[in-house]
């Protein structure tokens, strides 16, 4: 099977929307990515399980380039704290490559209403939480880094995200970041966790009969190419976004993706009939 004309366009639009988001918000854009990808997948033919699981393989995959897009872009902003983004990223790869493997194990109908429910939960704390004290530091200790990047790291494999989603509300809220700094550090995370990941899908995908064409596993190189090709270039317009929006409004808008998120994952726009 070949991908039409209008896959294709669809494909590059979606990169441009995911780039944008990943640099201003710091989230790897998996809830615009998979959706598309699995009803690309899905009008091509491709049973349910095969497309959910390719979908979250190649969206680690295009993670991983915008991460790092977005990472220079934060860090030359100084927004970007290396420590916690490398030792809770070191531990988020190995997490990332278990979750990997968990994640061909279970129904994903369960696990994406399970993590829709936790992210609507975590948005309704991020609006309600008080910010920190004046004068309170970030956490900056290595091994509570390292005991959050683990369970992360296997969430984000298990769905198929980049984990930024979850990342910035536990920076914010349980490590004390302000909300610029949580955003460049996870996309310094992301990194590691995408990696992680994509290894994972294309290991465990490898001998799978009946992928598409140009699948390396679970992760398709020719979506990965059309959606990465625009994706890293606009993760730079999200990064200079970021640092013109006041932190305020930048955690409004965040919390806004998180609600949309848990609402989609958890299957409630379709239960009510809505296109979104």
């Amino acid at each position: 099977m070949t991908l039409e004309l209008i896959y294709i366009l669809v494909l590059l639009a979606t990169g441009i929307v995911v780039g944008f988001a990943g640099g201003l918000l710091g989230v790897g854009g998996c809830f615009i990515m998979v959706p598309v990808q699995f009803w690309v997948l899905s009008s091509m033919g491709y049973d349910t399980g095969t497309a959910v699981l390719v979908a979250f393989g190649t969206n680690l995959a295009v993670v991983l380039p915008t991460a790092i897009s977005g990472a220079f872009g934060h860090h030359r902003k100084g927004a970007v704290v290396w420590k916690a983004a490398l030792t809770m990223g070191a531990a988020g790869l190995v997490g990332a490559v278990l979750g990997g493997y968990i994640a061909t194990l279970i129904p994903g109908a369960y696990l994406t209403t399970l993590f829709g429910l936790a992210i609507s939960l975590g948005a309704i704390r991020m609006l309600t939480a008080k910010p920190p004290a004046v004068g309170q530091e970030p956490v900056d200790d290595t091994l509570t880094f390292l005991l959050w990047g683990i369970p992360l790291g296997i969430i984000s494999g298990i769905i198929g995200i980049g984990g930024g989603v979850l990342l910035i509300p536990v920076m914010v809220l349980a490590l004390h970041f302000r909300m610029h700094h949580a955003v460049g550090t996870s996309t310094g995370l992301m990194v590691f966790t995408a990696l992680g990941g994509t290894i994972a899908y294309i290991i465990n995908g490898w001998s799978v009969p009946g992928l598409p064409p140009f699948s390396l596993g679970y992760v398709n190189v020719l979506q990965w190419a059309l959606l990465a090709s625009t994706s890293i270039i606009m993760a730079q317009a999200g990064v200079r976004a970021a640092h013109r929006l006041p932190a305020k409004q930048l955690k409004l808008v965040f919390i806004a993706v998180m609600v949309y998120m848990g609402l989609k994952m958890m299957g409630v726009f379709a239960l009510l009939g809505l296109p979104l």
